[in-house]
């Protein structure tokens, strides 16, 4: 039963409907695109949740529905990937610029979410907060980028001060939210992307991050029999198999023959990303079911928003880098 408005002219915002809306070109979830960005929630988010999506109860026999436009999705993935690799090995400073376009409407998109709770976030500090910290982190070091999310959060906190008391805790956190995910997280790549062989250990988050959706999509939809969490019922467990093993022979390879490690070392790395992208994951998920949205945005076709394909990034980020700095020392 669909939720009623209150005042009873129609489906409130944000709760689950048993029956979903006609799908238009792309958009194998449904929902309903808002002027603020956010699509209204309908009880199935409109992409799969790699790792491991189950087949729609609708599909028919002998055909696996996908939940996306497989074609423009792909063709999305080329693009990002080539914006990274050109950017990542001609100037490095270059890829700083598409990191912060790419998070920055990630923080634009979770403002807007937000906003669906009447949860008020500066989207002009936790911006300019944002690129001060990606500055701060390339030229600086960790220092500078603790010292600018610091000084981040005390602006945040005090400009909310002069607005009032009503609702001040809730804005202030939501603010601070968002300026840890995906802000801080993400300030962690050009600390990686600073070093002398930087753009090889970027290539490598993202290579392995990325193996874990398309090795748990596929593997799900081939395979995927038994569900893994309530919060996203069409995981399986068979499609986070999927992205293991992806993941790790991604990685193995990858840790190898681009930073000379060990074999052993790059399967470690695999196997971390795998669980964390999943994780990153599921949280995504929690978030846009609590504030009752399908997706973040609509602004990749066959994706949903940023955020979407932003959130495995942001929970592998800082483990991929902690293990490398570990296992292949500059």
């Amino acid at each position: 039963m669909e939720g009623t408005a209150a005042d009873g002219t129609g489906p409130a915002r944000g709760h689950w409907s048993e029956e979903r809306p006609p799908e238009g070109p792309g958009d194998a979830g449904g929902g309903v695109e808002s002027a603020a960005g956010p699509q209204g929630f309908t009880g199935s988010e409109g992409r799969p949740d790699s790792p491991g999506d189950l087949p729609s109860a609708s599909s028919k026999p002998g055909r696996i529905r996908t939940g996306r436009n497989l074609p423009a999705a792909i063709g999305v993935g080329v693009a990002l990937g080539a914006a990274v690799i050109g950017s990542l090995y001609t100037v490095k400073a270059l890829f700083l610029l598409v990191l912060v376009a790419a998070v920055g409407i990630g923080v634009v998109e979770m403002v807007r979410a937000f906003a669906v709770r009447d949860m008020r976030v500066p989207v002009r500090l936790v911006l300019a907060g944002f690129v001060a910290m990606v500055a701060g982190a390339y030229w600086g070091g960790p220092i500078w980028l603790l010292g600018a999310f610091t000084l981040t959060v005390l602006t945040l906190l005090t400009q909310r001060m002069f607005q009032g008391q009503e609702g001040y805790v809730r804005d202030a956190a939501a603010s601070v939210l968002t300026s840890v995910y995906p802000a801080l997280i993400a300030g962690f790549v050009p600390l990686m992307l600073s070093k002398p062989d930087g753009a090889d250990r970027v290539v490598i988050f993202i290579a392995v991050t990325v193996c874990s959706d398309i090795g748990g999509y596929f593997a799900g939809i081939l395979f995927g029999r038994h569900q893994m969490s309530a919060i996203s019922p069409k995981k399986t467990w068979e499609g986070f198999a999927g992205s293991v093993l992806a993941c790790v022979l991604c990685g193995a390879l990858l840790v190898r023959y681009l930073l000379e490690g060990q074999f052993w070392q790059g399967a470690v790395v695999g196997v971390v990303v795998a669980m964390c992208a999943t994780l990153g994951d599921l949280v995504e998920s929690v978030i846009k079911r609590d504030l009752g949205i399908k997706d973040m945005g609509n602004l990749l076709p066959g994706h949903g928003g940023l955020m979407d394909r932003l959130d495995s990034l942001l929970a592998t980020l800082v483990p991929v880098w902690l293990l490398l700095a570990v296992f292949v020392p500059m």
